[in-house]
This record gives structure tokens, C-alpha cells and sequence, in this order.
């Protein structure tokens, strides 16, 4: 299916519909007719339905911000059980805004122009198509998706996925649910594990706003991070090592947070397994593990 635009458009193939559960068609519309297309009249929703069969989308123009969110996600609230779907590829010969593949679960994304940051939970892999860039979900690929070659600097370290590029992303190891691990040597946007179910994500820098919402097994171990910090957390183990700006386990159902700073929930210290786990995932002495506070539903 081809789509030509005369100008960029947001949310396109975008299985949430810019999150249509918050808005109830306020920002979105699934039935509209997707703006400044020449030559078709398809909607929001129709291409979402030809991802879902299998179909490519042939994007002729630069796309817009949010582009393949969730692609692939059989999303619970329109009727799904939220798992993974083998759908089609998005192909944009042109540019494409930030936040691209925020959440993404599988599929691909080929891009000819320039992407931009924040991306979404994608990395690049070698590409199968001549000009094109190709990227595939991270969730996917420790999933044992299919065995793309990722490009460097970024490598697959045994069970390990090392990230160096230097690029911002949004969602990392969004609803991640194998054992694997992936180390970020540098900065990470927001949401990251959001979702997860177990694996463990490290950032070896610092993350944004998010971090660990909605986690739900696994670990993430931050540096510094924004606001709102495990978040709706239901469980897995949550590690600050620096500092938050606030609002730390806002609305927490489960789960543990590791932090030295004050969180929304009560306290209280971590006993010898925690002190255990927190020197051996983080490298420290025993006395700097027990500056942690240990937070969690009581």
C-alpha cells in the first residue's frame, strides 16, 4: 500500500492512535482520513489494519512524530492480549520525526532520509533494502526475533546487548519478557522498561521521565533520572543510583525500589539479600549498598 504526503503527518501507523484510551478521539480520530495524502483517501485505522495482515506501508514523504508506535502490539484496549503480532514494514522514503517505534514490539522500519531524536525502542540492523535504513524493535530482537546483524558500534554480547551509539531512546525494552540484558553506555529518554516483564536494562548514564512505569518484572538500574520514577510500578526491582527530581513510586502497586533519595511510599532498609544484590549489580562495597533506602508496598 502506498501513502504520498505533500507534508509531514503525526501518529502515522501508529497502533495506539496517539494513545486513544486517554483522548477518546479529542487529539485522533482511527476513522479520519489521514491529512495532505494525494491520490488516496485511506485513514488511520487502515493502515494499521494492512500492518496487521502482513501488508507493507510505503510511506512517499516524511512522516510525522510518533511514527509506528506499539507496531506490533495486540494492544489489550482494542480487544487484544497484548502480545506480539507478526505484521508488516513501514518503508518512508523521506524523513522521519522523533520518537519513532516508541514501544515497538515487532515489524520493521525502513527509513531513506534522516530519523530523528528521541527514537523510539528500535535500533538499526543491516538493511535488506538498497537506500534504505532498516530498524528493528530491541524488544524483538532478544526476543529471538528474526537474526538481523545490529550495526556498530552497538553489539549482541552473548546474552548481552550493548548500546553505544549515542542516541537517545525513548521505551527501551518496552514489554521485554526474556532473560537477557541490555547495557546503555551513555544517556536514555523516557519510559525506559516500561512494561517489562523480566531482563534487565542498565543505564550506564542517565534516563528521563518514566523510568520503570508500569514495570512488571525484570530490573532497571538508572543513574540519575526525571520524575515519576517506577511509577505505577506492579513489580521487578527498580535502582536509582543518583538522583531523582521527584515523585518517586507515584501510585506503586508492587515491586521494590532501591534509592538513597525520598520516594512517595514508606521505607525501610535493605536486609542481607538486598545489601547481596545490590554489591554484585552494581559493583559497590557493602557499606555504600547499605545507604540504600529499600521502598515497596507493605
Amino acid at each position: 500500500m502506498e501513502l504520498i504526503l505533500s507534508r509531514s503527518v503525526d501518529c502515522l501507523c501508529d497502533f495506539t492512535y496517539d494513545f486513544y484510551w486517554q483522548h477518546k478521539g479529542k487529539r485522533l480520530d482511527p476513522s479520519g482520513v489521514i491529512p495532505d495524502q494525494q491520490g488516496s483517501s485511506l485513514t488511520y485505522s487502515d493502515i494499521v489494519s494492512l500492518l496487521k495482515k502482513g501488508e507493507d506501508v510505503y510511506i512517499k514523504g516524511n512522516a510525522g512524530r510518533r511514527l509506528g508506535s506499539s507496531l506490533g502490539v495486540d494492544l489489550k484496549f482494542f480487544g487484544g492480549n497484548g502480545r506480539s503480532l507478526k505484521v508488516g514494514s513501514i518503508i518512508v522514503e523521506g524523513d522521519v520525526d522523533s520518537r519513532m517505534g516508541i514501544s515497538m514490539l515487532s515489524g520493521a522500519i525502513f527509513v531513506k532520509g534522516s530519523v530523528k531524536q528521541p527514537l523510539g525502542n528500535v535500533i538499526e540492523v543491516e538493511s535488506d533494502r538498497k537506500g534504505f535504513r532498516k530498524y528493528r524493535s530491541i524488544t524483538d530482537i532478544l526476543q529471538g526475533g528474526r537474526n538481523d546483524k545490529i550495526i556498530l558500534p552497538n553489539i549482541m554480547k552473548g546474552d548481552t546487548l550493548l548500546i553505544n551509539d549515542g542516541l537517545i531512546r525513548d521505551t527501551v525494552a518496552a514489554r521485554l519478557d526474556s532473560e537477557k540484558k541490555i547495557v546503555i553506555e551513555g544517556n536514555a529518554g523516557m519510559s525506559t522498561g516500561i512494561l517489562m516483564k523480566r531482563g534487565s536494562v542498565h543505564v550506564e548514564g542517565d534516563s528521563g521521565k518514566n523510568t520503570g512505569v508500569l514495570l512488571n518484572g525484570g530490573s532497571v538500574i538508572v543513574n540519575d533520572t526525571e520524575e515519576f520514577a517506577g511509577a505505577y510500578m506492579r513489580d521487578g526491582i527498580l535502582i536509582i543510583y543518583g538522583k531523582s527530581k521527584g515523585f518517586v513510586g507515584a501510585n506503586m502497586k508492587g515491586g521494590r525500589i532501591f534509592y538513597k533519595g525520598e520516594a512517595m511510599i514508606k521505607h525501610t532498609q535493605p536486609d542481607g539479600k538486598d545489601i547481596r544484590m545490590l554489591i554484585r549489580l552494581l559493583g559497590i562495597s557493602g557499606i555504600h549498598a547499605m545507604m540504600f533506602k529499600k521502598y515497596y508496598i507493605q
